[in-house]
């Protein structure tokens, strides 16, 4: 189905809700996590308790657009195929990152699982940009976000050890 534009309405929808649905599985498996997280010595520049679910909205919901556009790009499958491989093992490894933050509390584990999460986004927005610049925009605020969170993943660890 087509609506004004050329939107596709059933990917657009699939693309939005697939990272939002990884995202509320990870909120809802962690929902303690903030409590604790709340009692956390963090490192300076850590943001109040409420920009982390919208931070993470926003950004699941960039991402979201930025696989729709890999989705409907006119390139080869193989080449689509590829971007959304590593799109989806970047979502798992989001998830870990998340179990293994907030529920086993292994915070030097959880930085150097971010650091592959990091490489995996790099990965990502880089082959989702040769297929469609606006989806390579699109997953830099995640890729820089997620850098900051390594920068607060790594300064709890050394200030909670």
């Amino acid at each position: 189905m087509n609506v004004k534009h050329g939107v596709k309405i059933k990917p657009l929808i699939v693309s939005v809700a697939l990272p939002l649905l990884v995202g509320g599985l990870a909120a809802f498996l962690t929902r303690d996590g903030m409590h604790m997280f709340a009692l956390l010595k963090k490192p300076p520049l850590t943001p109040p308790g409420w920009v982390f679910p919208v931070a993470w909205t926003l950004l699941y919901i960039m991402m979201g657009l930025a696989s729709y556009y890999v989705w409907i790009s006119p390139v080869s499958a193989a080449r689509k195929e590829r971007a959304l491989t590593v799109y989806a093992m970047q979502l798992g490894a989001n998830l870990l990152w998340t179990l293994i933050f907030f529920l086993l509390e292994m915070y030097l584990a959880a930085f150097l699982w971010l650091v592959l999460l990091w490489l995996l986004i790099a990965a990502c927005t880089l082959l989702f940009h040769y297929i469609s610049g606006k989806a390579g925009k699109l997953m830099l605020p995640y890729l820089v976000w997620t850098a900051f969170a390594g920068y607060l993943n790594m300064g709890i660890w050394l200030l909670n050890r």
